[in-house]
């Protein structure tokens, strides 16, 4: 202070006596201090005043097993009912609980902000609720919607995805604006029976309803063939028919679980847990022949190890079918539970069957990707021409990121003057560039690459494109594929994508909210809790 104080004073300010604060402190603190203090009127006062109780709702956290009368709110994008406790808005997820209806729960889990809760009984259903068709839609993990009318299953996908592009893709939600960008959702004309490919398992283990634990079981039948029950990596609900496949594709899954238990046959299910055993997967694919337009079926059992002579009666079975022109045996000896196999062998026919795809032949292997509702892909592929705005005079360049068996750059080749794309399954490429050779398009590179691992070279090999086209899997696109697009500017960028919150995600790292064409969504599975959406923007 004695610094401050011997500090020259500007001549346009007046001096003022050092330290005031002090002294006027000092003045008042005689005063001031002790009016800090209640005087003894307002003591006695607030001794005769009852304390004002504290309305403060304590936290509510439902325990495990504890039952709930629950109202569900909406669905989440996987299909679970969202449901909350009134008083505190505590989250409760619920399989299979529609909105509007209300049910008694079961808490089964906690998971941090939120519980699962397993559905006993209902009490008040849902005004679209129908009667599922399917006898395991109430177990079986993969139409969690098929008690649901499809005009609401519509109306619900619709909404989510528009609550994902407003709240995550920063699209605004005005509404002059977003009507002009969220375009209808694009129904399905087939409901069921329109999946063209589907897995089932072989197990030691039957999963069996819980209903069903009390009857008698049969003696030595724990063996499955089926879907895995939700939440059970081990266990298998056993079917007989699955109406998301064809119908001649279920003939076949009939035949084989009419002899494959056989004990003569000595075939037995791989064990999960011991590793041993022989049959692991029953892939069945549906195609059609390019002269009749008549289904054609692909058979492939994966097994642990190569004996063609076991598989043999399963083989004379299932080939036995008009439709089946293909059987193969994919061997997979690791512990894994994935389908591909080391190595491939045909045991009948021939080593592919075909798709007919928006004027294109397509030939399909067994372990090649291909969208699986093939008639909705029509639809998709033909918006997709639709929204990527090619002139059609074979001047402009096409970029097809995450292109699999090139299906979305051949379309698009025969209006471009050349079609890039890149993928990073080797088997895919390799069916790219057949079916480029089938349908004779030239004008094609296909080339394998991992988009998650790019550097700096990666955009030299080929020119600036006029429109990219970029159909990532689930976890949607990298950063450092999102960064070259924003560097590589091209006046188009169509994002096929069927999964709408990575979408919306990476939307909003590109376009910062303005997204300045067409918004579609196409409900690619019926009944299920995926659609594919179609955003495109000019940056």
């Amino acid at each position: 202070m004695a610094a401050m104080a011997a500090m020259p004073i500007p001549q346009t300010l007046k001096a003022i006596t050092t330290r005031p604060w002090l002294h006027t402190l000092r003045c008042i603190s005689s005063t001031s201090l002790a009016s800090l203090s209640p005087s003894n009127e307002e003591q006695k006062e607030e001794e005769d005043t009852p304390p004002k109780p504290i309305n403060k709702t304590p936290p509510y956290y439902p325990k495990r097993g504890q039952t709930l009368e629950l109202v569900c709110e909406s669905l989440a994008f996987k299909g679970k009912g969202v449901c909350k406790i009134p008083e505190t808005g505590f989250v409760l997820m619920c399989d299979r609980a529609l909105p509007g209806e209300k049910f008694v729960g079961r808490v089964t889990r906690r998971k941090g902000s939120y519980a699962e809760v397993m559905k006993l009984r209902t009490l008040l259903p849902h005004e679209h609720a129908v009667d599922a068709p399917c006898e395991y839609a109430s177990h079986c993990g993969g139409c969690k919607t098929q008690n649901l009318s499809y005009e609401a299953q519509l109306r619900y996908k619709e909404e989510q995805v528009q609550e994902l592009m407003i709240h995550v893709g920063k699209i605004s939600n005005k509404q002059s604006e977003f009507v002009s960008i969220m375009k209808p959702i694009v129904p399905c004309a087939i409901q069921f029976h329109y999946r063209n490919k589907m897995e089932f398992s072989f197990s030691t283990r039957k999963w069996v309803p819980q209903e069903l634990m009390g009857e008698e079981q049969v003696a030595g039948n724990d063996y499955a063939l089926g879907l895995h029950a939700p939440g059970f990596f081990d266990k298998v609900l056993d079917i007989n028919k699955c109406f998301l496949q064809s119908e001649p594709a279920n003939a076949v899954l009939l035949a084989v679980q009419d002899c494959w238990r056989d004990q003569s046959l000595t075939l037995s299910p791989y064990d999960v847990h011991s590793h041993a055993g022989f049959l692991k997967h029953l892939v069945i694919r549906t195609g059609r022949d390019v002269q009749s337009g008549k289904p054609e079926i692909m058979v492939n059992f994966v097994t642990s190890s190569y004996k063609p002579e076991l598989l043999k009666p399963l083989v004379e079975k299932v080939s036995a079918f008009t439709e089946v022109v293909s059987i193969v045996n994919n061997i997979n000896t690791s512990v894994g539970s994935t389908s591909v196999g080391e190595a491939e062998y045909v045991l009948y026919g021939k080593s592919t069957i075909t798709e007919i795809l928006r004027g294109l032949t397509f030939q399909i292997s067994a372990n090649s990707f291909f969208q699986t509702n093939a008639h909705q892909a029509e639809v998709l592929y033909k918006l997709i021409e639709e929204v990527a705005g090619l002139r059609g005079d074979g001047s402009e360049v096409v970029l097809d990121l995450f292109c699999g068996t090139g299906t979305i750059g051949l379309t698009l080749a025969r209006r471009a003057k050349h079609v890039y794309g890149y993928e990073v399954v080797a088997q895919a490429i390799s069916d790219a560039h057949r079916n480029a050779n089938l349908n004779g398009i030239n004008n094609a590179t296909f080339v394998q690459g991992d988009l998650n691992k790019i550097d700096e070279n990666f955009g030299r090999s080929f020119p600036r494109p006029d429109v990219v086209i970029s159909d990532p899997n689930r976890p949607g696109m990298h950063m450092k594929l999102i960064k070259f697009l924003l560097k590589l500017k091209s006046p188009r960028i169509v994002y096929v994508s069927c999964n709408p919150a990575t979408c919306a995600r990476d939307i909003d790292y590109l376009c910062h909210g303005s997204v300045n064409d067409i918004c579609f969504c196409s409900f690619l599975f019926p009944c299920s809790c995926v659609l594919s959406r179609i955003p495109t923007s000019e940056i």
